[in-house]
């Protein structure tokens, strides 16, 4: 990207985040204060026509403790991300469902070692309140374990669920429940999963770290979709010992939807369950939704009366990103929004649950340009991605992209429902488990 255009991005992403997400009015002195980090992000300056819906809760009195608490991650979407779904799903004047929420904060998202972190770091720091080196699943700085959040909410009898568009023992569902060093250790992750954090609900991709080399299982090894894929599991066959342990297994829509309520372990594809950094192209197919994994989930975690604490990420919106492919980046983020919304469907007719939609971090260094933006004609990083039509209008946007890795920049909390008010403000992500060891009063 040329200086000029660069400098519009800076500029671009600075006024987005002040911008692009409704906010908890209230006590700010200036912009300064809240850049600072000791207020609260000025009330934004919004168009006079269409205005945003009002949010559908109103924060909870100080004091009151959420008895469940269902927490997003959008893996990778930073602001631009939002702001390019929206525009895309519910155009300028609408509101997503992320967003439309009382409570925002912005996020801090650097790891212990560098500036710009991975999705380990990132997620170990969210779920242990501790900061830690890039590929650190669940352990600080000396490689020591460290309690997450998870594990604190099993111990104090709550039902526990991860639900992801990833493998369920990818990076950001395995800092909640697992400890290694490094996050390529999959099938480790997985058998502490179902051995010792004793994770409730599993839904997502996978497979092929449950079973040994040789062994394949459900989802046949070598697909044509991606022929690199296959059973590579290094602690034998791990379905058949979640079996075992009580687990039902699932595979597919029909059977997930046939399950009864109990532990439940569903692996739906062998790796991610959608297609990306292949020969075949990049694709979004996931045999089942996140929505339909997150309603799945709650309905067999809240049978518990003691409460739950449920993981849900969706992958996809930082795969695609890291490809430059804003298109499938968009259409995994109106997932994740769907998905937002079936959690606070849930949330209305249980006022005692507290939901929270954040990222880890921001993926490829999105910009949003206007049509008269649209100035480049490079190659790769230097190419816009695009047109794409604003939702119920004739207008049109592009996406530059600045990298094809993560980026340093803050990423937005949304919240609503008891102590939603604590996550106003701009934090580092420690600050996450923090609050909710607080509002969960566990120990």
């Amino acid at each position: 990207m040329k200086p000029s255009s660069f400098k519009k991005a800076v500029v671009a992403a600075s006024t987005a985040a002040v911008l692009g997400l409704p906010l908890l009015t209230g006590s700010l002195d200036a912009h300064s204060a809240w850049a600072a980090g000791t207020k609260t992000m000025p009330p934004a300056k919004t168009q006079a026509a269409a205005p945003a819906k009002t949010p559908t809760t109103t924060p909870a009195k100080n004091g009151v403790t959420p008895k469940n608490v269902v927490l997003f991650i959008g893996d990778g979407m930073g602001e631009a991300s939002r702001n390019a779904i929206r525009y895309a799903t519910v155009g300028k004047n609408g509101t997503l469902e992320m967003d439309n929420m009382p409570v925002t904060g912005l996020v801090r998202t650097s790891s212990s070692d560098h500036l710009v972190t991975d999705s380990a770091a990132a997620a170990t720091a969210i779920a242990t309140g501790v900061k830690s080196y890039n590929g650190a699943i669940g352990v600080d700085p000396n490689k020591k374990p460290v309690t997450t959040i998870m594990e604190l909410a099993k111990k104090a009898g709550m039902s526990t669920g991860v639900v992801t568009t990833s493998q369920v023992t990818d990076a950001t569902g395995a800092a909640f429940g697992a400890h290694v060093e490094n996050r390529s250790a999959q099938s480790d992750i997985a058998k502490q999963y179902i051995e010792n954090s004793k994770i409730d609900v599993l839904l997502g991709g996978g497979e092929d770290f449950w079973y040994p080399k040789g062994t394949a299982g459900s989802h046949p090894d070598a697909p044509a979709e991606d022929p690199t894929e296959a059973s590579k599991g290094t602690q034998g066959n791990l379905v058949e010992r979640a079996k075992q342990l009580g687990y039902n297994y699932v595979t597919n829509d029909s059977e997930l939807k046939a399950a009864k309520n109990g532990k439940l372990l569903g692996l739906f594809a062998n790796e991610e369950m959608f297609q990306a950094h292949n020969e075949v192209g990049n694709q979004y197919n996931p045999i089942v939704s996140l929505p339909d994994m997150t309603t799945k989930a709650l309905d067999v975690l809240s049978q518990n009366k003691k409460g739950f604490f449920l993981l849900v990420e969706e992958e996809g919106t930082d795969e695609m990103a890291h490809d430059n492919n804003a298109e499938l980046t968009i259409k995994a983020g109106q997932q994740l929004d769907k998905a937002v919304k079936v959690a606070k469907d849930y949330a209305k007719k249980h006022p005692d649950t507290l939901v929270l939609v954040t990222a880890d971090h921001e993926t490829g260094g999105m910009v949003i340009e206007g049509p008269d933006d649209e100035d480049e004609s490079g190659d790769g990083l230097s190419k816009e991605d695009g047109p794409f039509t604003v939702a119920g209008s004739e207008e049109q946007f592009f996406i530059d992209w600045t990298t094809e890795g993560h980026s340093a920049v803050d990423v937005a909390l949304t919240a609503m429902g008891p102590g939603s008010e604590q996550f106003v403000g701009n934090y580092q992500n420690t600050a996450i488990h923090d609050k909710l060891v607080k509002l969960l009063k566990l120990k």
